[in-house]
């Protein structure tokens, strides 16, 4: 589970309800599902399929978290995979003070393999937020992302058959600038081959190939200074050993033309012949239409 301070979106919310001290409150996209006890603040486990109805992602009941936690605002959410493969998600969920609408911490979550029809509940709660927070609070899905098991990214967990690990960071942005880092880990046992760029297709909200995108070798064709420039070289990653490569572009957006493009994930090939990978980098391209992509560097 990793926590982002807020504000981290401004994306409109999926469904949204009422936590208090005990009970359920539920409205919106969540009154079609299946009602949860404050109990539901626990394990997350499995449902039958074809529930709930309505969104991807619903928070579906309330309650105060277990144990140390019992205190603090909790709400169990559903995941329902409505495509025709597996798919691990990655979900955001915000919690807002419900009286002045002041943010309180945002949860970004990780729910793996689920299957085509299944339905998935996890249960989130509001460690960031103190006992003596306002009692009403209004938990809300922010942002929902999913990307087919076989192509999942892995920062840590079990060595994929492949051998390595490749995955995107959380990027850095200033003044339009975006930059984010893709890493690979040889986490094999033998020596892995690196030379060159690792080849990128950026892809929309349905993961379909963004057409118009000029995918451009070498950070410095966006921007100097990112670290993402210098020429290719040959790396030989010893186990355990990392290579990191740069994503740069900026979001500047131009009056006068077609809209701004966002491409949310992004398919990655390490090398010729290497399987593919998926990541979410947020790709806000702006009117641009390029993307920079720096050399693999040893880190």
């Amino acid at each position: 589970m990793r926590r982002t301070p807020f504000p981290a979106l401004a994306l409109p919310a999926a469904c949204l309800l009422l936590l208090t001290a005990c009970g359920t409150e539920r409205q919106g996209a969540a009154a079609s599902a299946t009602p949860s006890a404050a109990g539901d603040c626990g394990a997350g486990s499995p449902t039958a399929p074809g529930t709930p109805d309505g969104d991807e992602v619903v928070v579906v009941g309330t309650g105060t978290g277990p144990g140390a936690d019992r205190a603090r605002p909790c709400g169990t959410y559903a995941v329902t995979n409505r495509g025709t493969e597996p798919l691990t998600y990655t979900v955001m969920l915000g919690f807002r003070d419900a009286d002045t609408g002041r943010g309180l911490t945002n949860v970004e979550e990780t729910v793996e393999a689920v299957a085509p029809g299944r339905t998935v509940r996890r249960t989130v709660t509001a460690a960031d937020v103190s006992s003596d927070a306002p009692g009403r609070v209004t938990l809300s899905v922010l942002r929902v992302r999913g990307v087919p098991v076989a192509e999942a990214s892995s920062e840590g967990g079990a060595c994929p058959p492949t051998g390595v690990r490749v995955y995107a960071d959380d990027g850095d942005a200033a003044m339009g600038l975006r930059v984010v880092g893709l890493h690979l880990e040889n986490c094999g046992t033998r020596p892995y081959r690196l030379k060159g760029y690792p080849r990128v297709e950026p892809l929309d909200e349905a993961r379909d190939r963004v057409d118009g995108v000029a995918v451009l070798e070498g950070g410095d064709a966006i921007a100097s200074g990112t670290g993402a420039d210098g020429p290719p070289e040959e790396l030989v990653l010893a186990p355990g050993e990392r290579a990191r490569a740069g994503l740069v572009w900026r979001n500047t957006v131009d009056s006068g033309t077609e809209g701004p493009v966002a491409a949310p994930y992004a398919r990655v090939w390490a090398k010729p012949g290497a399987a593919p990978v998926m990541v979410i980098p947020e790709l806000d391209l702006g009117t641009t239409g390029k993307l920079g992509v720096g050399p693999w560097k040893k880190e």
